[in-house]
């Protein structure tokens, strides 16, 4: 299939990355893999969003040295980066906001690549906004961001509380997300039992992997602060 029938596909991690993990590449690389399959998606950019220092989890490291890990890890990659807008923000800053702030970037990224006039682009962006509760696989201007996870943050969404309703809808019903299975996980009975998430089920994209790395960030921080190895 022609590149430019498919939707071009920007996917956005947030998450502490404390520190960041070879699981948490391997995520980029299977949604990537995942989207490209099903003959819909190109994508085209991958973008590491961690934390700020206000959100004051017990045992976060700060930021800076939290970026520069993470940067070193993606040295070799050419299509994953690492953006420090969200861990430079004084204070901390929701999940849907931060969406929001990389969609924003990647529309104005895009009209600058492909020299859209003003006028037609302010119309693109009002008929964008005025379809913000229909499915995110009915962009507009081709382009689209997804927000990537893991199984775990799928199932907080029906942690009482924890989220809003209106940026569940608004990550998952505007944007899009990829979730990455672990071993012990069931994403799929999840959306099932969720009557929201059911809503947006076609904008949910579950991938498995087959190879399983349960190497995770918790695993390494316990590790050094018994003495022990993590190479």
């Amino acid at each position: 299939m022609d590149d430019q029938h498919l939707t071009k596909v920007v996917l956005l991690a947030c998450g502490s990355f404390n520190p960041i993990t070879n699981m948490h590449l391997r995520m980029f690389e299977l949604a990537r893999d995942h989207l490209e399959d099903t003959g819909q998606y190109r994508v085209v950019k991958g973008i590491i969003s961690p934390v700020g220092d206000a959100y004051k989890k017990k045992g976060l490291i700060e930021a800076r040295h939290r970026l520069e890990m993470a940067r070193l890890s993606t040295d070799s990659s050419d299509w994953i980066t690492v953006d420090p807008w969200e861990s430079l923000q004084p204070e901390w800053v929701e999940t849907a906001k931060v969406v929001r702030h990389y969609y924003k970037e990647m529309l104005e990224a895009e009209q600058n690549t492909d020299d859209v006039d003003t006028v037609k682009y302010a119309k693109k962006r009002r008929i964008e906004e005025n379809h913000f509760g229909a499915s995110s696989h009915q962009k507009k201007d081709g382009l689209q961001l997804m927000f990537l996870c893991g199984a775990d943050v799928l199932e907080s969404f029906g942690v009482p509380n924890l989220w809003k309703r209106e940026d569940i809808d608004e990550i998952v019903g505007r944007y899009g997300m990829v979730c990455i299975t672990r071993s012990g996980s069931d994403p799929h009975k999840f959306i099932h039992q969720s009557d929201k998430l059911w809503q947006y089920r076609q904008n949910i994209h579950v991938v498995r992997e087959w190879v399983t790395n349960e190497i995770s960030a918790t695993q390494v921080r316990r590790s050094l602060r018994r003495g022990r190895s993590v190479r």
